[in-house]
């Protein structure tokens, strides 16, 4: 193991936390441009600078787990790390990322990339209670009570 428990849960809620605030800031932006506060261009190009750190962040976490042998996590980061893989490999060619200012509104993908990040949210939410319930137990799992016995004198 590379940390204790208790860090990696710490690390983990970090993780999650700055996730949060960028899935919040993607539909901030989002029903921006549904508004037409913003253009599609300065959209787009705010949107897809952020698509690569926000799979970063969840990959390197997802891979914490899987050095650290927490099976049960592992398998419920999974699902969103090949999700969010998938959805930056399927781009197609001449796109300039995930976020396209020339089809955004097309097809309704504006709806679709909004719904998406709802369902990320809900999930990071989720992701971040379970991380805060995990680093709870792990900060209790010796007696805190209890301290050391080196430092006790008896009269």
């Amino acid at each position: 193991m590379i940390f204790s428990d208790a860090f990696l849960f710490v690390i983990g809620l970090i993780d999650v936390g700055a996730v949060l605030f960028l899935l919040i800031y993607f539909i901030i932006t989002l029903s921006d441009l549904e508004c037409d506060y913003l253009n599609a261009q300065q959209c787009c190009s705010k949107l897809n600078m952020w698509v690569i750190p926000k799979l970063s962040a969840q990959a390197v976490f997802t891979f914490f787990l899987l050095i650290h042998g927490k099976w049960m996590l592992l398998l419920l980061n999974l699902p969103m790390t090949a999700w969010l893989i998938y959805e930056l490999s399927t781009v197609p060619m001449g796109n300039t990322g995930v976020y396209d200012p020339t089809e955004i509104h097309n097809r309704g993908q504006l709806k679709r990339h909004m719904r998406d990040c709802m369902i990320s949210l809900g999930f990071y939410l989720l992701l971040f209670f379970v991380y805060l319930y995990c680093m709870i137990i792990s900060l209790l799992q010796g007696n805190p009570l209890k301290g050391t016995d080196e430092y006790v004198t008896e009269f």
